[in-house]
């Protein structure tokens, strides 16, 4: 709740990390500790804080779980909780509504009352990384002449900017036709202590995106300047210059600035020593380490994570097929059928999903009666995800979680230029899929808008199932359209036009009563739960 989390702000601006988050050794740091480590060696408290930082990514019930605060949600595992909601709130990854499913507030938008666990999970998910990066960068100093410190000092910089980027598209429609709306608080490092004790209104889209912008061109320089000077990452769970640029890539492809998206993906793909993955490694499910040559970034998850030894609490237990967890008893996630009904044959990605009569490709004879005979999963369910160490009906559900892969970047340069030059648009496109998806791909002859769908049918392919398809909807300004997509449960095929109240997060109700700048008033609208219309083949 909002209470606690302002009263943990307080103590992160003046003492620092109470509750430091355990290193990857498993050792927890107290505050104690934290300043002792500080005045020894000041790299290590950097390198803890940071660490703590990355690895709230994936905590255990941070949300319900603390303090005994309401009942625990075995969908509160960290950021893959927010990527698993938004996922099922659109039109692409598609569930049955069942008692297994914890998805299921998403489907019927009840994730929207603001009393939900889901709207607590949400906001202090994203505002807890916040806080804790305000708390870091209010101890460095971006312009340092150390390296080691500037290395440090971009990473909170950019994780500030990659949180308020998703919240901005979870509590308002998109910059364009919405920049004097309100967003969220915008609370950093400057005017943290005042926000803890006075609390902070709700700040505008412009707002939000100048201080994202802000934030984001700060942490390339400080990447830049650590990459000059020798320091890189030691492991994909960091940001590098690469992943800067690539979430700047994002920002201005989500502000509809075509040149400088294109330029920053270009940017990225030319800072990565990441490659696309090959049309034979992409004729396999996989997606589960950060070893994979195509991932940037990602989620590294230990096997003496909690969210791993607790067996189900985790993002492939819900989100998984070929592993064991709730996916074995909830149905499985499959493609919306009429997107996958637009995949060629000739495309190796048809493979990451059972076809009509419940076969894939990509998968060996023991694999496809594993889900279709034994685990009876529905036609359309993805394969695309492997299980852990691509060991069949593993139940240690060790998966790394995939933020940013270098495919992202050479779909957001085609999309960039298709809003300005749709030769050169066509040919970043149509070399990506031919080499690494399809080798019989001819983009149709189109230009603007109806090229720029093209892109993005590819994006809602190849980015399936990674949390990335609920920004696409709200940048673009789609509406949520899940006739003929294979919806089993009538009671969630919906028709919701672009724009509906319906589709902005709300502040939560323990957010308004802590913050004494946030009326009941000053809330998204409160509006009703969208209504089941009949399905289309």
């Amino acid at each position: 709740m909002k209470s606690k989390i302002l009263f943990g702000l307080s103590l992160f601006v003046l003492v620092g990390c109470v509750d430091m988050e355990t290193q990857p050794g498993g050792a927890t740091v107290t505050s104690k500790q934290q300043e002792e480590i500080g005045i020894t060696n000041p790299e290590n408290f950097l390198k803890t804080s940071i660490n703590a930082i990355f690895a709230s990514l994936k905590a255990y019930m941070p949300v319900t779980g603390e303090n005994g605060t309401g009942a625990k949600r075995h969908n509160d595992f960290g950021y893959p909780s927010i990527m698993m909601f938004t996922d099922a709130n659109g039109f692409d990854v598609v569930s049955e509504d069942n008692g297994y499913n914890w998805s299921g507030n998403e489907l019927d938008y009840s994730d929207r009352v603001y009393t939900s666990q889901e709207s607590l999970i949400v906001w202090n998910t994203l505002y807890k990384m916040i806080f804790a990066a305000n708390d870091v960068i209010s101890k460095v100093d971006p312009e340092s002449d150390d390296p080691i410190v500037r290395f440090y000092a971009g990473q909170t910089l950019a994780v500030r900017a990659f949180d308020y980027w998703v919240g901005a598209q979870l509590y308002q429609f998109n910059y364009t036709t919405h920049k004097d709306s309100l967003c969220l608080p915008l609370i950093t490092d400057e005017n943290a202590v005042e926000a803890a004790t006075e609390g902070c209104p709700r700040a505008t889209v412009e707002q939000i995106y100048t201080q994202i912008l802000k934030d984001i061109d700060a942490a390339i320089e400080c990447l830049t300047f650590a990459q000059e000077n020798g320091v890189y990452r030691d492991d994909k769970r960091y940001i590098d210059l690469a992943v800067a640029y690539g979430i700047r890539a994002r920002v201005n492809l989500t502000m509809g600035k075509w040149a400088e998206a294109a330029s920053d993906a270009q940017a990225a793909i030319d800072n990565s020593d990441a490659v696309p993955s090959s049309l034979e490694v992409a004729s396999r499910p996989a997606f589960w380490t950060v070893d994979e040559p195509n991932w940037m970034w990602g989620i590294i998850i230990d096997e003496t994570d909690d969210v791993v030894l607790s067996g189900i609490v985790n993002y492939p237990s819900h989100m998984g097929c070929l592993n064991w967890g709730y996916c074995q008893y909830s149905g499985g996630r499959q493609i919306n059928k009429a997107l996958f009904n637009t995949i060629s044959a000739t495309d190796v990605r048809r493979g990451w999903f059972l076809d009509e009569d419940g076969h894939s490709d990509n998968l060996t004879d023991e694999e496809n009666s594993f889900m279709f005979d034994y685990i009876e999963y529905p036609p359309y369910t993805q394969c695309k995800f492997a299980p852990y160490k691509n060991v069949l009906d593993q139940d240690n559900n060790a998966n790394d979680i995939p933020l940013m892969r270098i495919e992202e970047m050479y779909l957001i340069l085609a999309e960039a230029k298709a809003m300005s030059n749709a030769s050169d648009a066509k040919t970043v496109l149509t070399d990506f899929i031919k080499t690494y998806r399809d080798p019989s791909y001819e983009c149709p002859d189109v230009t603007g808008k109806d090229l720029q769908d093209e892109v993005w049918r590819h994006r809602r392919i190849e980015l399936w199932g990674e949390g990335l398809s609920w920004f696409d909807i709200m940048r673009l300004g789609k509406g949520v359209d899940r006739r003929g997509a294979g919806y089993p449960s009538e009671n969630t095929i919906y028709n919701i036009p672009a724009g509906s109240p319906i589709l902005l997060w709300r502040i939560p109700e323990a957010e308004i009563e802590a913050n004494k700048q946030i009326s009941a008033e000053d809330n998204n609208p409160d509006a009703p739960a969208p209504e089941a219309v009949d399905d289309i083949d």
